[in-house]
């Protein structure tokens, strides 16, 4: 009874959708745009407790039936969560190593990790923001990714399902299936009017739920009142 569940919130009016947003692929001159194929990938450190393993072996089915799809990957190539890579290596060049040779590499782009406004430009882009993770903390990338409205194809996973309902607000897959996501996602890439719907009502749900001026910041407020009436003050 003394416990309180309360989500930090997200800041809706910066992660919202932008039409005109633009996202420079450091290093390259591709600039890329709404509209354009886009899949992305955001962890903080690349590794599989957040299915960095499953996404890269749907990859290249992916771009194999979308020639004009760019994959844009951020992430640092340390460990965040789970164990660590074996020694010498990391888990980024492991997967990226198992699939390489079937991967058209000039459109596969490994950005690091980059400023918030970049990120939220990247979203705002997206064609389809593929999030995986296993039953763990639910990243807030993913909840602001669906504030910008972007397109979430989710692992199936109770931390996503939480967030996601599936065809409503995103779309889930099952976690160990690199097959069911490829296919969920070139389907995304190749007639994204189908899903302009599911983009509105993804952002609907994260204000409605998660949005910080309106919702979290409120229910913050509330418990600290609730707590220092708990005791006389002086």
């Amino acid at each position: 009874p003394k416990l309180r569940i309360q989500h930090e919130g997200i800041d809706t009016g910066v992660a919202s959708p932008n039409a005109a947003a633009t996202f420079a692929v450091p290093g390259t001159d591709l600039v890329l745009k709404a509209g354009d194929e886009v899949v992305t990938f955001v962890n903080r450190n690349l590794e599989p407790y957040r299915g960095y393993h499953v996404f890269m072996r749907a990859l290249p089915d992916i771009l194999r039936a979308r020639p004009n799809a760019h994959a844009v990957i951020v992430g640092g190539d340390n460990v965040s969560y789970g164990a660590s890579a074996p020694a010498g290596k990391t888990w980024k060049q492991i997967y990226l190593d198992e699939v390489k040779d079937a991967l058209p590499m000039s459109r596969v782009h490994f950005v690091g990790k980059v400023p918030y406004p970049q990120f939220v430009a990247l979203m705002q882009v997206s064609a389809a923001h593929v999030y995986l993770t296993y039953p763990f903390v639910l990243s807030w990338s993913m909840l602001e990714a669906m504030s910008c409205g972007a397109l979430v194809v989710g692992s199936a996973t109770p931390p996503v399902t939480e967030a996601i309902r599936d065809s409503d607000n995103g779309l889930l897959f099952d976690f160990f299936d690199p097959k069911a996501l490829a296919a969920r996602v070139v389907e995304a890439l190749a007639h994204p009017a189908r899903y302009s719907e599911i983009r509105k009502r993804a952002r609907a749900s994260i204000v409605e739920r998660y949005d910080l001026a309106t919702r979290c910041l409120p229910a913050w407020l509330r418990i600290v009142d609730d707590a220092a009436a708990l005791s006389p003050r002086a």
